[in-house]
């Protein structure tokens, strides 16, 4: 029997890995999407039947040869979970129009280009999930996420906009505002001082990203918030 398939773009040793984990646990195949494969090449030998493509989003011909690969190695996308995000921190004196450029490509036009890639066999079928992953920053610019708050805003409301024309359509698009620090051994690092309250643990954000996917359509949310339960908000 074919295994469904989960296309996981963005992934790194903490959310991303813990979508792919998240997935895999429940049969899914798993495309590993990243610039570098070094870490999805990993991730594959833990995850029967799961694959690492190349895929840099910021680039529309990558993200075109990433999907064809992802069908025709793996099979149709039925689950994809936008995790790539970047952006500089900065003011609006530091930063330049490159920095924003690139965080709009990566948080926005990237999450775009890997939507256009999945949705027609997703139509043809009349069902599946798109999971975006986003931020606290799409809803105020702080004074030092000149970059960075912009392009979550545009993904958010290219987020909600996706999910306005595809929810008819059968395709349950949903967005996961991450409200807090990632539990990573560098953010660990750099705050010693902090409890483990104090983190969100990847791998509850996974199960959260998983029962977006899992809610029948009569009550499906578009926006959840995950934030650890300390977290002064």
């Amino acid at each position: 029997m074919t295994k469904p398939v989960c296309a996981v773009v963005g992934v790194g040793p903490g959310n991303g890995a813990a979508f792919a984990r998240r997935f895999a646990k429940e049969g899914y195949a798993v495309a590993l999407l990243s610039r570098s494969t070094e870490l999805g090449n990993a991730l594959a030998k833990e995850l029967p039947g799961s694959k690492a493509f190349a895929c840099d989003v910021s680039d529309e011909s990558s993200v075109a040869g990433a999907f064809e690969a992802v069908q025709r190695e793996l099979g149709q996308v039925e689950a994809l979970v936008y995790n790539a995000g970047s952006g500089v921190w900065g003011s609006v004196e530091d930063i330049t129009t490159a920095q924003l450029n690139d965080a709009l490509r990566v948080n926005a036009i990237g999450l775009l280009t890997c939507a256009q890639a999945v949705i027609p066999a997703m139509k043809a079928r009349k069902g599946g999930a798109i999971v975006v992953v986003g931020a606290t920053a799409s809803r105020r610019g702080g004074a030092q996420t000149a970059a960075f708050a912009p392009a979550k805003a545009a993904q958010r409301s290219l987020a909600e906009s996706m999910a306005r024309k595809l929810w008819p359509s059968g395709i349950h698009v949903s967005l996961i505002v991450v409200d807090g620090v990632v539990d990573l051994q560098r953010t660990r690092e750099r705050m010693p001082d902090k409890p483990d309250s104090f983190f969100i643990k990847p791998e509850d954000v996974a199960e959260t990203a998983w029962s977006l996917t899992r809610q029948p359509p009569s009550a499906w949310s578009f926006e959840v918030e995950a934030r650890p339960f300390a977290e002064n908000w």
